[in-house]
């Protein structure tokens, strides 16, 4: 019998090592155990607030990286004001700000209806979700073309492929075209010459979008056609 076979020859990971591996399973368990609680509420229509972003763990190769959750209250409370139940808000690509859309609707006595846009699977739980890829920016339910007084859209990459395709998307949802509808892009600084080109009336305002942690290292700007008692036009 060769000294491999009884087995003394499996390599064993250092203590510290099997710690973290514990800790890493224990806390995809946890966000399992919430996301299917969560699933469960919206079966059900009895979502308890106020919802968070942390069972739903960032891909940075899907260029996910969700705002901080003063970041997302802020431009959810600019979608919401003056909503009525006629009104129809649009997120495109934008999860977090969703999350604080959801959670401020609770307060609200007028329900305006919302939709979600997103690639992202794990946000079917929610009746708002609509399935979107940016590589098909019309490809969607008839009934959602020319719906929507407000939109907020956040182009996943910083690319004018994916920049051109979401303004695409916003125009085709737009009610009354993107110069009457109240929109607002989150993306890149470094887009701003191309956002200005691709959107009728839309222009630069001085409110400066954070990220989770910092997670992101490129500066972002929040760019509307429209003005707030939050922020100003720059150009």
């Amino acid at each position: 019998m060769s000294s491999g076979d009884d087995g003394n020859d499996i390599p064993k990971l250092p203590a510290d090592t099997l710690a973290l591996l514990k800790d890493f399973y224990s806390e995809r368990e946890q966000n399992e155990k919430r996301f299917e609680h969560l699933k469960a509420q919206t079966e059900d229509d009895r979502l308890e607030t106020p919802l968070s972003m942390t069972m739903f763990t960032e891909d940075w190769n899907a260029s996910q990286f969700w705002y901080s959750d003063e970041t997302a209250t802020l431009l959810a409370e600019q979608l919401l004001k003056g909503a009525t139940k006629d009104t129809r808000i649009a997120l495109v690509s934008a999860p977090s700000v969703f999350i604080q859309v959801k959670n401020l609707l609770g307060t609200m006595a007028q329900q305006p209806q919302v939709s979600l846009l997103e690639f992202d699977q794990r946000f079917n739980v929610f009746k708002e979700f609509v399935h979107y890829d940016f590589q098909s920016p019309t490809k969607l339910p008839g009934d959602l073309k020319g719906a929507y007084d407000r939109i907020l859209c956040d182009p996943p990459f910083l690319s004018a492929d994916c920049q051109t395709k979401a303004a695409l998307t916003v125009r085709w949802l737009s009610s009354m075209g993107t110069e009457e509808t109240q929109v607002i892009v989150c993306t890149g600084e470094r887009m701003e010459e191309l956002i200005h080109k691709l959107y009728r009336g839309i222009r630069t305002t001085t409110f400066q979008p954070k990220h989770s942690q910092n997670r992101l290292s490129n500066d972002f700007r929040c760019y509307a056609n429209f003005k707030s008692e939050v922020w100003e036009w720059t150009t």
